[in-house]
């Protein structure tokens, strides 16, 4: 299980397809099998762009470079040969660079030559978007339209890059922006995407954009973009407004990041003025359930994720979704609907993490109250200090992650910046890896106290290897974990103050050390168990075989929330992730720990 295959391509495509073993069967992960020569592609579009550029624009900076209104290209020779474009090297291909067009179409649709079709597109939108005509978009926008096509959007789930999708999404919009208007107007259409555009200015009635494309071979899906009136009066010139409906991008998006979600609409794309902050845009729901709510949302483009605080819903029935969306350039230019068939679960769960972690402080902070005004009672022999000094840091460092956790989620929400939320993960995983591994401090504390009976340990010499394990492993971990995984951008989970996990797997270094100290702890526990036993001889067994149950279920009782066993329950929402009852377990014992720790670590100490 786990291990990894590489195929070579079939002897026409360069590249590898990657096996990964699954329940004993081979399963595609990536393909990067590609026909398409993108580098030749692009500049054969490039050379169409120069030849349209007069000498005194076009200047020799060094050999094998030319600059271009203050911008560096690499140079490219006329001369150069590329299959299929001899024999469209016309004057249209100077204007447009539809002389790529026929064999990128030509080509089958397999995830490397997807992978190459985007990264030609993002070349194109970010080197030859200046005065985007009509010919450049229809040329762009059938490129675009190859690899929307429903019928290929299992592939994209094989593309090597899981950013592919949301890559495409930002060069279209990038480019689309750039469209030159004709006569005041425009509007050009493909199967799986359509672009229109008007001029707009502050005297003309409210502008609206009505798009019906496909969303499959047998099916059209609808979408509707009004700017209100009061908005445009805003606008101190005449100005453009281009808008791009995408049928069949959120399910692209869904198959190519492998992370689930339920986008159940177009994606609507806007290039509006500044002053223009909202719009009005009308979904037509793809699947049309009942008992299931919409969500309108914008796409956050710098933190790559749906964001349902861009809009507001004004209207929701069965067959479509009306959406007060706020447009900004930066950040919110594309807008869709998404369904959740899991949003009681995420309630259910999130009112659990809310109360217990409310309660979970308030028990942490009473309990160190208590052990401060008890202290100098309950820590008389060497084996009670030790206790309770392991108990005090226990407490203390989930005090700190719960606190933490909270603030994390107020950065997330807030968005406030990258940095903070950097910060505010690292001290997390901290503080709730301190946490395991005094739990792993106090397990070795009991077995010492058990097994070595006749072996003397100093409170000094337990002080100084306690907070090294307690505190050392933990900052040493962290430490690495960021140091290994910032540099890639790859430290965060996107769209939470988390560690990583679908790009880097940096989550492993907390589940790693976390799930190994559980186990440590189950075996103290047995140990516990099979000591606190009595053999019994003689009459009376029976009332002694139940006071050495009752002794030995008090203490596991005891001894689960204080070792951390509580989050083995973390295993069960691993191998069954849809059982809501393993999930709100999980939440419950959790969420509740500090209650837990106050509860069985001081009030239930007879001392």
């Amino acid at each position: 299980n786990g291990a990894i295959c590489i195929h070579p391509c079939a002897p026409s495509f360069h590249g590898e397809t990657r096996f990964v073993c699954k329940d004993r069967k081979w399963q595609t992960l990536t393909d990067t099998c590609a026909s398409l020569d993108v580098q030749s592609l692009f500049e054969v579009s490039l050379f169409s762009s120069l030849q349209r550029i007069s000498a005194p624009e076009l200047l020799p900076i060094s050999e094998g470079h030319t600059s271009i209104a203050g911008g560096r290209l690499p140079f490219v020779r006329e001369e150069k040969p590329m299959h299929g474009a001899g024999n469209h090297g016309n004057h249209n291909c100077q204007t447009d660079f539809s002389c790529i067009v026929p064999d990128i179409l030509s080509s089958p649709a397999v995830p490397g030559n997807i992978a190459d079709i985007v990264e030609l597109l993002k070349k194109i939108s970010l080197l030859l978007s200046e005065s985007v005509s009509r010919g450049k978009m229809q040329s762009y926008i059938k490129i675009a339209n190859h690899i929307l096509n429903s019928s290929i959007i299992s592939s994209w789930a094989f593309v090597k890059d899981r950013n592919a999708s949301l890559i495409l999404l930002d060069s279209v919009n990038s480019f689309a922006g750039k469209l030159l208007l004709r006569n005041g107007s425009e509007s050009i259409q493909e199967h799986f995407i359509s672009t229109k555009g008007y001029s707009i200015h502050k005297n003309t009635s409210g502008k609206s954009f009505d798009f019906s494309v496909e969303f499959s071979n047998t099916r059209r899906i609808t979408g509707h973009v009004a700017i209100p009136e009061e908005e445009l009066l805003k606008l101190p010139r005449a100005s453009k407004a281009i808008s791009i409906a995408l049928p069949t991008l959120g399910a692209i998006m869904e198959a190519n990041q492998q992370a689930p979600g339920f986008v159940n609409g177009m994606v609507l794309s806007l290039s509006l003025p500044e002053e223009l902050r909202h719009v009005l845009l009308t979904f037509e729901k793809i699947n049309k359930l009942e008992n299931v709510k919409a969500q309108c949302v914008g796409w956050h483009s710098t933190e790559w994720r749906w964001d349902n605080r861009a809009c507001a819903m004004k209207s929701d029935n069965i067959s479509s979704v009306v959406c007060l969306c706020k447009h900004h350039r930066q950040t919110f230019k594309s807008f869709s609907i998404l369904m959740s068939p899991t949003e009681p679960r995420k309630a259910v769960l999130d009112y659990i993490t809310r109360v217990g972690l409310g309660l979970s402080v308030f028990s942490l902070v009473l309990c160190l109250i208590i052990e401060t005004i008890v202290w100098r009672h309950v820590t008389k022999t060497e084996i009670t200090y030790m206790r309770h000094f392991c108990l005090v840091n226990i407490a203390t460092s989930l005090l700190i992650a719960d606190v933490l956790f909270i603030l994390a989620a107020i950065v997330h929400n807030t968005a406030l910046n990258y940095q903070l939320c950097v910060a505010a993960t690292f001290f997390l995983h901290f503080f709730y890896l301190a946490l395991f591994f005094w739990m792993f401090t106090l397990g070795l504390l009991i077995c010492y106290g058990l097994l070595l009976i006749f072996f003397k340990l100093t409170i000094s010499v337990f002080i100084a290897t306690a907070f090294s394990i307690g505190y050392g492993c933990p900052l040493v971990i962290s430490i690495l974990t960021v140091a290994i995984t910032e540099p890639k951008n790859g430290y965060l989970r996107r769209g939470a103050c988390w560690l990583n996990w679908y790009e880097t797997k940096a989550l492993l270094a907390f589940v790693v050390p976390a799930l190994s100290i559980i186990i440590m702890n189950m075996v103290v526990v047995v140990v516990v168990v099979v000591k606190s036993g009595r053999p019994c001889i003689g009459e009376g067994c029976k009332s002694q075989d139940l006071s050495n149950m009752i002794r030995i279920s008090k203490n596991v009782a005891l001894l689960t929330p204080l070792l951390g066993l509580t989050w083995g329950f973390g295993l069960a929402t691993i191998i069954d992730g849809h059982s809501l009852a393993f999930h709100i377990t999980f939440a419950l014992l959790n969420a509740f720990q500090g209650f837990f720790i106050l509860l069985f670590g001081t009030l239930l100490d007879r001392k």
